[in-house]
């Protein structure tokens, strides 16, 4: 079986693959912007097979696509930090909407039939009510950030090109994960990258935070890659499945429990306008009945293992 990842050299890419390498009789393939770093897979780097491809560029994907043919895709390559997509709204939906086009017509014009996982986001859910909560698949889709309006579209697209020309797409909607890797401008590594500089004598004891009363709905990683692949393994093309823990949790809460696994005492929580979004959603808390009485997949990282591998992750680099 031949299965492709778009964006593999990124935090969710690399621990897929992390994950696709312990299966039999699967061929790893990857695609990578030239530009893009790669020290997320140097530990697997010589055991796929490494495309370079930008997926804003219709014809680097049609070549790629057209080599490879593979059977499976998970299409995980996107602008995926949401500040990021106030700075850069055009960049954010160019890069998540056309990538996502550029796929679906080389699919459907080379000819080729895999099983297509897209990575949708808790974002496309933004506004919601108190008395919509925990959501679900039905909720209705408000998003509050450009990032959050390129997930819709993409969402929709992959519907579209469904129905009209029977492309195989399994929609998934993913609350919150984190993990080792994650980048610092997400808000567990970014605490933990601090705490870590702190306990290094590297920074002062002051941590930097944005809205603390956010709830937000945290799986690891490491869980979720499991999860994107049994959506293709059992989804139905066509369907969406959102998928989550299913237990919320505040930013404050999140920032406690790494002061508490720490080295570091007394230190000092400071608010920074610059770290505050223009609109923030409050609660994003989910209930993945839906794919869980298809799947049986259920979280089995605990939070807090979780959030101690972050910390151990910044110790071996700073």
């Amino acid at each position: 079986m031949k299965v492709l990842v778009t964006g593999v050299t990124g935090f969710v890419g690399s621990h897929l693959v992390d994950y696709l390498l312990t299966m039999s009789d699967v061929e790893i393939f990857g695609l990578k912007r030239w530009r893009s770093r790669t020290e997320n897979i140097e530990h697997f780097e010589d055991r796929i097979a490494l495309y370079e491809c930008d997926i804003r560029d219709a014809t680097s994907v049609r070549n790629a696509m057209e080599e490879i043919k593979p059977d499976r895709i998970f299409h995980l390559a996107a602008q995926s930090y949401v500040p990021t997509s106030w700075d850069s709204p055009s960049s954010t939906l160019e890069t998540n909407i056309m990538g996502e086009l550029n796929i679906f017509e080389s699919v459907r014009k080379i000819g080729i039939d895999p099983l297509i996982q897209v990575a949708g986001s808790s974002e496309e859910y933004g506004l919601v009510h108190q008395n919509e909560l925990p959501i679900t698949e039905g909720n209705p889709l408000r998003p509050l950030s450009p990032y959050g309006v390129s997930k819709v579209c993409q969402d929709m697209l992959a519907y579209q090109y469904f129905m009209n020309y029977g492309i195989k797409v399994i929609r998934t909607r993913a609350f919150n994960h984190t993990g080792p890797r994650r980048p610092a401008n997400f808000v567990c590594s970014d605490f933990a990258r601090q705490i870590v500089q702190m306990e290094r004598g590297k920074k002062p004891k002051v941590i930097h935070t944005g809205n603390l009363d956010a709830i937000r709905d945290f799986t690891d990683v490491r869980d979720m890659v499991k999860a994107y692949w049994l959506s293709l393994e059992r989804g139905k093309p066509g369907d969406v499945y959102t998928i989550c823990s299913g237990t919320g949790e505040t930013i404050k809460d999140i920032l406690d429990t790494l002061v508490k696994l720490s080295d570091v005492n007394d230190i000092e929580i400071k608010q920074t306008s610059t770290r505050l979004r223009p609109t923030d959603v409050p609660v994003l808390v989910c209930d993945c009945v839906k794919f869980r009485k298809l799947t049986g997949w259920k979280p089995e990282i605990p939070f807090e293992q979780t959030l101690r591998d972050i910390l151990e992750f910044w110790r071996a680099r700073i």
